[in-house]
């Protein structure tokens, strides 16, 4: 099960207690607290993520146990799950339109930015195309060694995107949206059938072995979102979560970003710092482009369309839509299919390239 995103093994479960993971913490709250203080949008993501990256740049040992992260993103799917039902499931046949213009996005913004990041960055092809994919970092690393890339100009373009992406989101949305930021409703948590919560999670964690094991992307949060959906439209099982939990999930997923940058050093971030910003800019202004065009098709909120067509972290925006009452199951759906996309696309452009210089 090295390869499964849910890993149960002690040693996984002895990082939940490490020193590394205690920093984290440590690091994660205080900067919360603040920036919810300060009134910063989302503060229980943007500020563990700020700080948490700002101690990784400067060398402090911290980890995020992979066990932890797993937990909080089928937390993050049960929540949305609760926005299946079977109006939902006949309204996707309508997003067919909207998955096309992905697909149309994607390979715009693949050759526009593949081609800038050549010319200006001196990035070689392939590092260059896996740089300019509008997201799938995880995978992407994957492919990118298979086909000896310089991962960390890969990783390194998609992390700071992300920080960008998840930084200027908030402020974006709470300006201009019309819906209000979670409000805590008053609801007898505990007078559920607890036993439907742990058919579930049974249920959403057999799933995603399943898909794992049949490769589908974002393996966490699809299986645990077709696990929802199929139990609650069944009536079988059905579970409201406690909104206060989404503020700890807010503060995962935030420091969770910041730990990618603790094998990155400061002069690495800096030099890719210019070129990434250029690159976010044109992937968001060809998203908000692409968000545009999908009005002439569907009736949704056009910031929901603009979640939908954000280039990268899948999880993060999903999160973003659950706090603003923004649609997630329709922005759920569409980074998935964005990363299934991805993942099909590039090979095929890789294969016509490899072809065209031999």
């Amino acid at each position: 099960m090295k390869n499964s995103s849910i890993q149960f093994n002690s040693s996984n479960i002895k990082e939940l207690f490490s020193k590394k993971f205690l920093l984290v913490i440590l690091i994660s709250i205080p900067s919360a607290i603040v920036a919810d203080y300060f009134n910063i949008p989302l503060a229980w993501m943007l500020g563990p993520m700020l700080a948490v990256s700002i101690a990784a740049l400067s060398g402090i040992k911290i980890k995020m146990p992979k066990i932890a992260l797993s937990s909080i993103l089928i937390v993050l799917g049960l929540h949305i799950g609760n926005y299946i039902d079977q109006n939902l499931i006949n309204q996707m046949t309508e997003w067919v339109w909207t998955s096309i213009i992905m697909f149309v996005y994607i390979l715009i913004s693949i050759l526009i930015v593949s081609k800038y990041l050549q010319k200006f960055s001196g990035y070689n092809v392939k590092t260059s195309i896996f740089s300019a994919a509008p997201g799938a970092l995880g995978p992407l690393m994957i492919l990118a060694e298979h086909e000896k890339s310089d991962l960390s100009q890969v990783a390194t373009s998609h992390l700071i995107r992300l920080i960008i992406i998840i930084t200027v989101i908030p402020f974006f949305v709470v300006n201009y949206s019309t819906n209000e930021v979670l409000v805590i409703e008053k609801f007898n948590y505990l007078d559920q059938n607890h036993f439907h919560l742990l058919i579930l999670l049974i249920g959403s964690i057999s799933l995603i072995f399943i898909f794992d094991k049949i490769g589908v992307p974002a393996a966490l949060l699809s299986g645990t979102l077709v696990a929802s959906g199929i139990l609650q439209i069944s009536e079988v099982a059905s579970y409201k979560l406690p909104d206060e939990s989404i503020n700890f999930c807010l503060l995962i997923l935030g420091a969770s970003v910041g730990c990618r940058f603790a094998d990155k050093s400061l002069k690495e971030v800096a030099g890719n710092t210019f070129h990434s910003l250029i690159a976010t800019a044109i992937l968001v202004t060809l998203g908000l482009l692409a968000a545009i065009v999908a009005t002439y098709f569907v009736d949704t909120n056009f910031l929901t369309l603009l979640l939908s067509f954000s280039p990268g972290g899948i999880y993060e925006v999903a999160v973003i839509a659950i706090a603003f009452d923004l649609d997630p199951n329709f922005v759920a759906f569409h980074h998935i299919i964005r990363l299934l996309m991805i993942l099909f696309t590039i090979p095929i452009i890789l294969k016509i390239i490899g072809k065209k210089l031999n």
